[in-house]
């Protein structure tokens, strides 16, 4: 009878150690979105990520997503190292935007959308930053009965623009440009940091009106 092995504990990568998205453009893109969402979403119970594993079974490391941008309803807004899924109330990713690249592309059109629609994620988005591999170069996708159908798309004299119905925004493509416009407040979405320097001049003008 042989002894038995003790196991370690079980380790959650926090990155693959790639950057994340390709490509200057990408990234900038990246950058803004996940900026601007998590600006727009702070203290309201939602979980914007980006570069970020999504782990999916506790003891199976290898199961696990790593979209470009995701979105969790009803998550707190604190920061992670990874998303384990069974440890958050708010469960699986709600909104996932994958930005295609040279690299991607037959993923983020094929095997990844198949995956993301067994996983339940509500809806699944591609952004193709020069519209090579996707025409148009903006395309959403909500869950229905197991399988994604196209979310409605319509023209505007700056471009096109796909109303997400998790984010209750609109996703704007201007040429090359990808913003988020909200339709109640009827503005497009700050970047953090343009959000904490408005907060900021706010706070300095209430300040010199009680002085």
């Amino acid at each position: 009878m042989t002894d038995a092995v003790p196991r370690g504990p079980i380790v959650y990568p926090e990155t693959d150690g790639l950057p994340m998205p390709d490509g200057e453009y990408q990234s900038i893109t990246w950058r803004y979105l996940l900026d601007a969402l998590k600006a727009h979403y702070r203290g309201r119970g939602v979980y914007a990520a980006g570069d970020l594993f999504v782990y999916l079974e506790e003891g199976n490391p290898k199961n696990c997503i790593a979209p470009d941008l995701f979105v969790v309803l009803g998550a707190s807004d604190h920061k992670r190292d990874t998303y384990k899924v069974w440890e958050e109330p708010g469960g699986m990713p709600d909104f996932v935007l994958e930005i295609v690249s040279p690299s991607t592309w037959r993923r983020d059109l094929g095997a990844k959308r198949a995956r993301y629609a067994a996983l339940g994620v509500g809806e699944y988005w591609l952004h193709d930053p020069h519209g090579r591999y996707l025409q148009p170069a903006l395309a959403g996708y909500r869950l229905v009965d197991g399988s994604y159908v196209p979310l409605p798309s319509q023209g505007r004299a700056r471009g096109l623009s796909i109303r997400s119905d998790v984010l209750a925004l609109d996703v704007l493509l201007e040429g090359e440009r990808l913003r988020f416009f909200d339709p109640v407040g009827k503005r497009f979405l700050p970047t953090y940091d343009e959000a904490e320097a408005r907060i900021a001049e706010l706070e300095r003008l209430l300040d010199e009106r009680a002085d």
